[in-house]
């Protein structure tokens, strides 16, 4: 049996699944004659989150619109994983205890390419019904410069070109909303749903600079500035759900049920699709409420919208006190130590006890307070249901991707915190666990596993550069160069900030070399300092 909309009808082959509870044809016809929300990234996340509230919405009645997909990096995913299943897809929701929950999503109201399908995409923005562009495109998208703080090739072609013809993801967005100022001219908010701090505002930057050059240029006129810089919102959030890659038990599991071609495949681009996710139950989305032409009616399902402020703080406490920073400390420690999955890398007593105190002891104490949400309540959950999951499979290398990009956020926002306090208690030079999870990101970036064996690099844009600047630097072989780590530890454009000007540089040092001692070292290193009864180690 194959997912599609001709098999969907044939209910007795579902047994067992949720199946969509609306007419999808009729959805898809309203859809496309007045649009009313397009999903930018067709990655796991949207089909586990966005689109299931869009189903939701369906069911209940309260639109009788779906949800357009857009794809702009990685289109192989239209063709692996929309197209031949009709926009159809599955949503596996793993449960701690063992059980499923199998759906079959048909919001997806249309799948689009951004290079063949642009006419269609400005289609929808001069649509005066569109309300909302929401966005997962990762968090590296929203960089115009590379490390060496030039403009990427394509940005700098679209701001000497202007808005016609652009060639870059962020020029071609910022052509739509114009596209859509002369056209219906009604405004328009563009949501990061990514999981960095402050998403929107990094969304809003990027856009304003490419439209800045154009201003300054000649290339758009005070009319079009005032419509990109005014009439453009970009409402921030905050969202959280575990998504791993398609596991193969579940590929298994949907196989044993009659369905076939859903085995997962991989992109030439490295993306990991099927035609189904498999996510856990737990998530969060909190949405700032800047919409001038209205929104989707989320919050009948629980959606928070919610001002910039409590936003904002909801995002600085998940990914600067809570989750993210465990996340990269976790998946470090557990990629040397050779765990695969992350449930089994939080059942080890050290790194267990070691991500406890980072959050606890260190992050969460300069850590924000949103209110609507409960810190220790939050990472109670995290430990206690989210990791130990046993059913979700969420890996380390998946979670190491794209480090590079998240450590300014996960680790610099709070060092800078500690950095600029007056209490006495919150020295710097106290730190123990924060330092140790960078130092542990530098070894990770060796490619050598606790073993002394060659271990996997998940991708990441600056992974070339990082280990060439550690190029020499050996398992057992003696302290690393004080200079080599300066330059990494130094860069701004990695953390934010410099690590030792605020006073944490030499311990990371310290610890990286106590790290590359010799095989055996990083567990060594681990049980050290996170027994509690070695804190004089540190005075």
């Amino acid at each position: 049996m194959k997912l599609s909309l001709e098999n969907l009808e044939k209910t007795v082959n579902w047994k067992g699944y949720r199946l969509p509870d609306y007419d999808i044809q009729a959805m898809r016809a309203k859809t496309k004659e007045k649009p009313v929300w397009l999903h930018i990234g067709a990655g796991n996340i949207f089909r586990a989150f966005p689109a299931v509230l869009a189903q939701r919405m369906l069911t209940a009645g309260l639109t009788d619109k779906g949800i357009i997909c857009c794809e702009g990096y990685d289109e192989e995913i239209i063709d692996k994983a929309y197209r031949p299943f009709d926009n159809l897809s599955i949503c596996v929701t793993l449960y701690a205890d063992g059980a499923l929950k199998k759906e079959v999503v048909g919001s997806i109201a249309e799948s689009i390419k951004m290079s063949t399908d642009f006419d269609r995409l400005r289609e929808i923005f001069a649509s005066p019904s569109l309300q909302m562009v929401s966005l997962t495109i990762t968090e590296k998208a929203y960089y115009l410069r590379g490390s060496d703080k030039k403009y990427y090739p394509d940005i700098l072609e679209d701001m000497t070109n202007g808005p016609a013809d652009c060639q870059s993801f962020l020029g071609k967005l910022a052509s739509l909303c114009l596209h859509r100022m002369h056209t219906c001219g009604t405004p328009i908010s563009l949501v990061s749903m990514d999981n960095c701090y402050n998403n929107g505002h990094r969304l809003q930057r990027a856009i304003i600079e490419i439209v800045n050059i154009w201003f300054h240029n000649g290339k758009i006129d005070a009319t079009e500035f005032s419509y990109l810089t005014g009439h453009v919102l970009f409402p921030r959030t905050m969202i959280d759900k575990i998504t791993p890659f398609p596991n193969a038990k579940i590929t298994a599991i949907l196989r044993a049920d009659g369905l076939d071609q859903v085995k997962p495949v991989v992109t030439a681009k490295g993306s990991k699709v099927a035609c189904f996710v498999n996510t856990e139950s737990p998530q969060y989305l909190l949405i700032e409420d800047l919409f001038p032409n209205g929104h989707p009616p989320l919050e009948q399902l629980g959606i928070i919208f919610t001002s910039g402020r409590i936003v904002e703080k909801s995002m600085e406490m998940k990914a600067c006190s809570t989750l993210n920073p465990m996340d990269t400390a976790m998946a470090a420690y557990g990629s040397l130590l050779g765990y695969e999955t992350i449930n089994c890398t939080v059942r080890d007593d050290d790194i267990r006890t070691f991500i406890t105190n980072l959050v606890h002891a260190e992050c969460m104490p300069l850590g924000a307070d949103p209110g609507v949400l409960d810190p220790d309540e939050f990472v109670h959950e995290i430990l206690t249901i989210r990791y130990p999951n046993p059913y979700l499979n969420d890996t380390c290398a998946r979670i190491m991707t794209d480090t590079s990009r998240k450590v300014v956020t996960r680790y610099g926002k709070i060092l800078s915190d500690y950095y600029n306090s007056p209490v006495p208690m919150h020295k710097v030079s106290r730190l123990r666990f924060i330092p140790l999870a960078i130092a542990g990101w530098l070894r990770y970036l060796l490619g050598i596993d606790d073993n002394g064996d060659p271990m996997a690099i998940s991708p990441d844009p600056m992974l070339e550069e990082l280990q060439k600047r550690l190029a020499g630097i050996t398992l057992g072989g003696g302290d690393a160069d004080y200079d080599q780590l300066y330059a990494i530890l130094s860069d701004r454009t990695l953390f934010g900030l410099n690590m030792f000007e605020v006073g944490c540089g030499d311990r990371i040092v310290d610890f990286f070399n106590q790290l590359i001692a010799g095989p055996g070292a990083v567990r060594a290193t681990l049980h050290k300092y996170c027994d509690d009864k070695n804190t004089d180690l540190l005075i």
